[in-house]
């Protein structure tokens, strides 16, 4: 897998290509859900700068918000405040975002899929924000790295420019 370069200057950073275009931006915020919505906007904008269509911007921000939700709510076992940063990226035909944490080690993607045709009553809560996303992106994946968490979600964004 190619790994993207970043560089984290601020809380809020957009790196330039060659071509002096926005190709990657860089959002730093605390555990905290109020900060998901400020969040979701900065996502928005950096996607359709880069061309990408309302609809698919949406299901980014959907991914986004399931996934950030669920690491503020269970990633960390004290009340303490903690950085997760996120990196968004458009190179060639892809989208990638990625989600970094210092919580507690957890692969969400080692959950199995959610039995969707069973009624809601008989279901077991958890796991369809994970099943969602998996859905909404082309690609995600996990790793542990450095006492982190990592998650990175991709979509092709050559189909919906």
């Amino acid at each position: 897998m190619k790994r993207l370069k970043w560089l984290v200057i601020s809380n809020y950073k957009v790196n330039k290509n060659k071509n002096n275009e926005n190709n990657n931006l860089v959002l730093k915020i605390k555990n905290d859900i109020a900060e998901i919505a400020v969040l979701r906007d900065k996502i928005g904008d950096f996607c359709r700068a880069g061309g990408v269509s309302e609809r698919f911007v949406n299901n980014v921000k959907l991914a986004m918000d399931e996934i950030l939700t669920n690491v503020i709510s269970y990633a960390f076992k004290d009340r303490d405040t903690h950085e997760i940063i996120i990196r968004a990226g458009l190179e060639d035909i892809f989208l990638h975002i990625e989600i970094e944490d210092d919580g507690w080690q957890f692969n969400p993607l080692g959950l199995p899929d959610p039995d969707i045709q069973k009624p809601l009553e008989d279901r077991q809560i958890g796991g369809l924000g994970v099943y969602l996303v998996r859905k909404l992106m082309d690609g995600v994946e996990y790793r542990r790295e450095n006492e982190k968490n990592i998650l990175i979600m991709k979509k092709n964004i050559a189909i919906i420019k």
